[in-house]
């Protein structure tokens, strides 16, 4: 699905079924990897099936089933690995990202690029917003394209639903304000790109989602 100068192509990998999506830019093939799940050699034969131009690698969250293939994907195509800064603790701790009591093998990872809250980034011909967004995770990210009505929304916002709040450094209320705070206050025409299941809009969670 694709709207705008973006084209979004999405990937459905590792064990809980995680989004991995490529937006890459239309008009000059520059590409963003957004929560490379698992089996970076796929993802890095679809960009190049694509061909596209790495950019960077955003992850929305720590868990490990969103950043699996983030190093060895960053390291391939020589890209930086972006991720909020409130999430370093997680992401540092195999337990509280969840690689070692659900993966089962335990693992790490330290962005390259650590950004904050409001930022906006200006890459692959793209301008975005980083919007922190804690409830799953106390560092959780979405990624906002203003100019292509689009959100990358992570375990934050789901179709009909959100995120789970029982794990590490997760909170119901957070969460609760960071959807009515932070998501639903956007765009009606917004399409939302979430980390697992199928794509939906703000305008169908303003009305639909029990959340």
């Amino acid at each position: 699905m694709s709207t705008h100068k973006i084209q979004i192509e999405t990937m459905v990998l590792g064990m809980v079924s995680t989004n991995c999506y490529l937006a890459m830019n239309r008009d000059t093939k520059e590409l963003l990897v957004i929560d490379p799940a698992d089996r970076a050699s796929y993802i890095a034969q679809s960009i190049r099936g694509m061909g596209g131009i790495p950019c960077a690698v955003l992850l929305t969250h720590g868990h490990f089933d969103h950043i699996g293939a983030a190093r060895e994907l960053a390291d391939t195509f020589q890209i930086p690995v972006c991720a909020l800064a409130q999430e370093r603790e997680l992401m540092a701790d195999d337990y509280q990202n969840l690689s070692l009591p659900m993966g089962g093998k335990g693992y790490t990872l330290t962005a390259d690029r650590w950004l904050k809250d409001g930022e906006k980034l200006s890459c692959a011909g793209f301008e975005i917003s980083v919007i922190h967004t804690p409830g799953h995770t106390s560092g959780g990210a979405c990624y906002y394209f203003p100019q292509e009505d689009v959100l990358f929304s992570g375990d934050t916002l789901f179709c009909n639903s959100v995120g789970r709040t029982d794990f590490p450094t997760g909170s119901m209320s957070q969460l609760h304000d960071s959807l009515h705070e932070k998501l639903l206050v956007l765009p009606e025409e917004t399409i939302v790109y979430p980390g697992h299941g199928e794509a939906t809009s703000i305008s169908y969670e303003r009305r639909y989602n029990p959340y």
